[in-house]
């Protein structure tokens, strides 16, 4: 999940919210599930461009994505994160703020704000879903994020949600109680009707960025451009990890951790589908379970 609003004791926001070498030679792009090698999502065959992107384009096409996106939002996060350590006072005394009110007091101008800040959140997604277009590989059918397969989709993710779910908590609690993280708000909305609808758009929303970008689109430019399986997965899980790094240590190792684990399922399933709806759960229960539990429960942090 994401940050879209100023931590409430002290730690920066990590900014956009819903974030091989070549020779520059014409050398053509494999068009598949991410590019590259046969029967491996990320690695798959195809057609290119017109006859074929360089390398030097797929490169600088990449940047810009993720400039646009969560590559942005990994820079961001590092410097919220080096604001909290230099800050006195420990990790956990200070907090992160996920969901926060733009016009405290006035209900409807927030809901406009809240759904501006969704809606331009997946542009970066339009962007990734008109460059697969153009590479005529089917737009986001190519990374398997489309209406084909519903049930296997959402029976995986129900799957994934429930194990990674309860063990990411575990490692947050772990993590806040020994001094790594900062204690994560997960929203701070105001009582009004439109708090828990915009607290499941917003989970979408993060689902949605977050596994096009970083899973999907990422591993086929990687593939396209050569980098073996084991670095872009690595790339994959590190970025993931980066742009939560304004959370703490906790947050930046579990979400590197389940950034490895998507990418291994992603080129299981050749779909991104079934991992979408995997984080969109996993943050409509924490959104929402912090909406009704907090201050009721003794186990859950609060500020």
């Amino acid at each position: 999940m994401q940050s879209d609003a100023r931590p409430v004791t002290g730690a920066e926001s990590p900014g956009p919210k819903r974030q091989g070498p070549g020779d520059g030679r014409d050398d053509g792009v494999d068009g598949g599930p991410g590019g590259g090698h046969d029967g491996e999502p990320g690695r798959g065959p195809g057609s290119g461009l017109d006859g074929g992107l360089s390398q030097r384009l797929l490169r600088g096409e990449m940047v810009l994505v993720l400039a646009l996106s969560l590559g942005a939002s990994g820079v961001s996060a590092l410097i919220s994160f080096i604001g909290s350590l230099t800050k006195p006072g420990g990790l956990k005394d200070q907090a992160a703020m996920l969901n926060s009110s733009h016009a405290p007091g006035r209900p409807w101008l927030d809901l406009a704000w809240q759904l501006f800040g969704i809606a331009t959140a997946l542009v970066p997604v339009a962007l990734v879903a008109h460059l697969l277009i153009r590479e005529r590989a089917g737009g986001l059918r190519a990374v398997g994020f489309d209406g084909r397969r519903p049930g296997f989709d959402v029976g995986r993710g129900v799957g994934v949600a429930a194990v990674i779910g309860g063990s990411g908590l575990l490692l947050y609690l772990g993590a806040r109680a020994a001094g790594f993280n900062l204690t994560v708000v997960p929203e701070g909305l105001p009582d009004v009707w439109w708090k828990f609808p915009v607290l499941i758009a917003s989970a979408v929303q993060n689902a949605v960025v977050e596994e096009v970008i970083v899973v999907g689109y990422l591993l086929r430019r990687l593939g396209q451009l050569k980098w073996t399986p084991v670095a872009a997965l690595t790339a994959s899980a590190v970025l993931r990890g980066s742009y939560h790094l304004y959370q703490g240590i906790g947050g930046f190792v579990g979400n590197m951790v389940m950034g490895v684990i998507f990418v291994l399922l992603y080129r299981r399933w050749g779909r991104v589908g079934p991992l979408v709806a995997a984080h969109a759960l996993i943050d409509i229960v924490a959104f929402l379970g912090y909406a009704l539990l907090a201050g009721k429960v003794g186990w859950l942090p609060t500020v």
